[in-house]
């Protein structure tokens, strides 16, 4: 793989050729029509448009792939963020009688920005980010995808690097897309545990009996919590960040404990002593002490304004980030522990690996398609690139929902015939 080091004053060289010839239309075009759902399904989506100098463009709607291939490849966007799917078409909003305009569907989204955690990480702050701190979004993505999968029967949930700092997920089930906003927002608060702004010591309050839901997210937190917390992030090495473990414990074991720190400076027997007072001094209702720790620290905080709207926009899938010049590339949830952002293929990697010489086997195919123009080649120019593996992961992804939406009308017909 050849090295490309990114410069952001490359970009609007280096974005036409990335919708020329990379940028996965056919897939992007056969996610969101959703089979033809309904008439007008795509059509009436809208998107919007970050060009060159912060130039912001809503309300862009597109009658089929062939037009938003071509305006794209037209206005060369820096960011691509999709809507909501609305009774009329975006681009004709303007004409439409006052209040009859209205976002009807979309994508129930997720969004978890690595910033939201600044409180909680010692390594990182800011958008800056490193494999430490990644182990954060890996425990969101296994928390949030178990409970959307098992507490609400989705089946459909893409999870996205957002390019820079965070991930997304689009729960793209038909039950999802028709969620309303009242529903979008009692899920948020089924999935918030992580509640209070900076000013708030405390943000995880826990009572019994405790909800299998949080059973359920404490045992993907306790997988990781030793190697994360008590290694990764040291939360209990330094004078300063065990002050901030000692001010979340009970009241009645708070002494011991800052007597038991003075002597033992190993993260790990500090936190198993906390445990064992917790467990033995405790309340009843400062019981659950230590769990409301390792959910304080490593628990999934969401962005619930970018759930609870139905016409909020998100960043796109196969977006580039202008800062990182990496794809917003999707998540093979089988490897989502192996996964790491800094292996992403960034705009310049593969526009360099596109201008490789080809191997014998591809000069070969190129003599036999050497008219091919259009979706072929685009095919046969991503899979030169790092860029493959992660439209590999999104066809699949797509044949799932294809499947589903096949079995649910041999289904429905089937009832047809025994009616």
């Amino acid at each position: 793989m050849p090295e490309c080091n990114y410069d952001a004053a490359s970009l609007p060289d280096l974005l036409p050729l990335y919708y020329r010839r990379l940028f996965p239309f056919a897939q992007y075009y056969r996610w969101l029509n959703y089979g033809g759902v309904t008439k007008n399904y795509f059509q009436n989506r809208e998107f919007s448009f970050t060009l060159k100098d912060d130039i912001y463009v809503r309300y862009q709607s597109f009658s089929n792939q062939s037009e938003l291939e071509k305006e794209m490849q037209k206005m060369n966007p820096y960011k691509i963020d999709i809507g909501a799917v609305y009774s009329h078409r975006p681009n004709q909003h303007n004409t439409v009688k006052s209040g009859t305009f209205q976002a009807l569907e979309k994508e129930l989204v997720f969004d978890i920005d690595m910033t939201d955690y600044d409180d909680v990480r010692s390594c990182c702050s800011s958008a800056d980010i490193c494999s430490k701190c990644w182990t954060l979004m890996t425990i969101a993505i296994r928390i949030l995808d178990r409970a959307l999968r098992e507490d609400f029967g989705f089946r459909h949930c893409l999870w996205v690097y957002s390019g820079r700092r965070g991930v997304h997920c689009w729960v793209c089930d038909d039950s999802a897309r028709k969620l309303s906003v009242a529903a979008r927002s009692a899920i948020c608060e089924y999935l918030s545990l992580v509640k209070g702004g900076e000013e708030t010591l405390k943000k995880v309050q826990l009572s019994d009996p405790i909800h299998p839901f949080v059973k359920e997210s404490l045992a993907v937190v306790e997988h990781y919590f030793s190697q994360y917390a008590l290694v990764g992030q040291d939360i209990l090495g330094s004078k300063e960040s065990a002050d901030k473990i000692l001010a979340l414990v009970p009241d009645e074991v708070r002494k011991d404990l800052a007597a038991f720190f003075q002597t033992e400076r190993s993260p790990t027997k500090r936190w198993d002593r906390l445990q064992s007072l917790v467990q033995k001094r405790s309340s009843k209702k400062a019981a659950h002490a230590e769990k409301e720790i390792m959910l304080q620290y490593c628990y999934p905080r969401l962005d619930v304004n970018v759930s609870k709207g139905v016409n909020h926009l998100l960043k796109s899938p196969f977006s580039v980030h202008p800062k990182t010049g990496r794809i917003s590339v999707p998540i093979d949830l089988r490897d989502v522990d192996k996964f790491n952002p800094f292996d992403v293929p960034t705009i310049s990697l593969i526009s360099e690996e596109l201008n490789q010489p080809r191997t014998g086997e591809e000069r070969e195919e190129g003599k036999d398609g050497e008219k091919e123009v259009g979706e072929k080649r685009k095919i046969r120019d991503y899979k030169r690139t790092s860029l493959a593996k992660y439209i590999k992961v999104f066809d699949n992804f797509l044949d799932g929902m294809e499947r589903s939406r096949k079995g649910e009308l041999l289904r429905k017909s089937d009832l047809q015939k025994d009616l």
